[in-house]
């Protein structure tokens, strides 16, 4: 069963879209596998203290997206194969820098600056990899 006992609701993002980033994001790490069963509708509406619709729209889209399936009385299954997961790494990965690019040029940083950063940032994310409230290993790797 897909633990959501990590998700935090974050202001400005409508929930059902953070919903499938997070499927999305798990998958990717490697957390969230082909056949992984995700908790009812219901029963994941209560836990996030979410309008069911809301549930019900996340689930919807990932249907239409290939990434879970829905059996009626059996509730829903992720679907991933490897082809489909490093598109979705791709993908995200795609969203993530095109932001942060467009972010940094708005502030006026230099390509040259900007690789500084980059650098200066891994460092420091790879120096923390694996220390108590460091990033894990999964991390390293998106």
């Amino acid at each position: 069963m897909i633990s959501f006992e990590g998700f935090k609701t974050e202001e400005g993002t409508p929930v059902y879209q953070q919903i499938l980033l997070y499927i999305k994001r798990g998958a990717v790490a490697g957390v969230i596998k082909d056949g992984d069963d995700l908790p009812s509708r219901r029963v994941l509406s209560a836990l996030l203290g979410i309008n069911p619709n809301t549930v019900q729209k996340a689930f919807r889209l990932l249907e239409e997206e290939g990434l879970i399936e829905s059996r009626l009385g059996a509730g829903s299954v992720m679907v991933l194969s490897d082809e489909r997961v490093a598109q979705l790494r791709a993908e995200l990965l795609s969203d993530d820098i095109r932001g942060i690019t467009r972010a940094l040029k708005l502030t006026g940083v230099s390509r040259e600056e900007a690789l500084a950063l980059i650098d200066r940032y891994w460092d420091e994310e790879s120096a923390g990899a694996g220390e108590p409230g460091g990033k894990g290993a999964a991390d390293e790797n998106a």
